[in-house]
């Protein structure tokens, strides 16, 4: 069975007191992502449901200056598949999968020839998916890879969660009478998450 979808008003419409928190933690996420992997490049799509489309928002290597914030039909390429199924997904020679888009990555302006993907999933919803292009050989080339990269997706998915909308006006409401607007509890929180886990990961990798 396919994860329920956030809400678009959940991810794309992030108070202000959200946005450098959130900004902060996936580019953490692709940095670490990208390093682990050997990849050329990583990048972070979240889902916008309303509109059917997954946005770029946070990318690392090839890309990084200029695709953060593009926008692309929810159903296409391998993101779109790996958002739809909520199943991780590798390819060793993208030349040959017929679910590889390659006018889309034509418009990246970057064409990798292998991938890896997992779905960000957070209690039973899809947030988006954690791509990796041209990871190292090695870290493509079993299960046991795909794996890691879908416990990192669900460790990244659970810390970002810790930060949407709904945590920050909780916590707005909790200090609005102190004051003062939302200190670092629930950013460290988030980024200790995903801490923990890229120690697990260069421990085992």
């Amino acid at each position: 069975m396919t994860p329920r979808t956030d809400s678009a008003a959940a991810l794309s419409s992030t108070a202000t007191v959200a946005d450098a928190p959130r900004s902060e933690l996936l580019q953490s996420v692709v940095d670490v992502a990208r390093a682990i992997f050997g990849a050329e490049a990583s990048s972070v799509f979240l889902l916008d449901e309303e509109a059917d489309e997954l946005v770029f928002q946070a990318v690392s290597g090839q890309g990084e200056e200029f695709l953060v914030g593009r926008r692309f039909p929810a159903g296409r390429g391998i993101a779109g598949w790996v958002a739809t199924s909520g199943e991780p997904m590798v390819v060793d020679d993208l030349s040959a999968d017929p679910s590889f888009d390659r006018s889309l990555a034509e418009s990246t302006a970057y064409v990798p020839n292998a991938l890896m993907a997992a779905p960000l999933i957070s209690d039973g919803r899809i947030l988006g998916v954690l791509e990796v292009l041209d990871p190292s050989p090695q870290a493509r080339s079993g299960v046991r890879e795909l794996d890691l990269l879908a416990m990192f997706a669900r460790q990244a998915a659970a810390a970002l969660r810790v930060i949407t909308p709904e945590r920050v006006r909780e916590a707005e409401e909790r200090t609005v009478l102190a004051g003062h607007t939302l200190a670092g509890p629930q950013r460290e929180d988030a980024l200790r998450l995903l801490g923990s886990l890229e120690r697990l990961l260069r421990g085992v990798g």
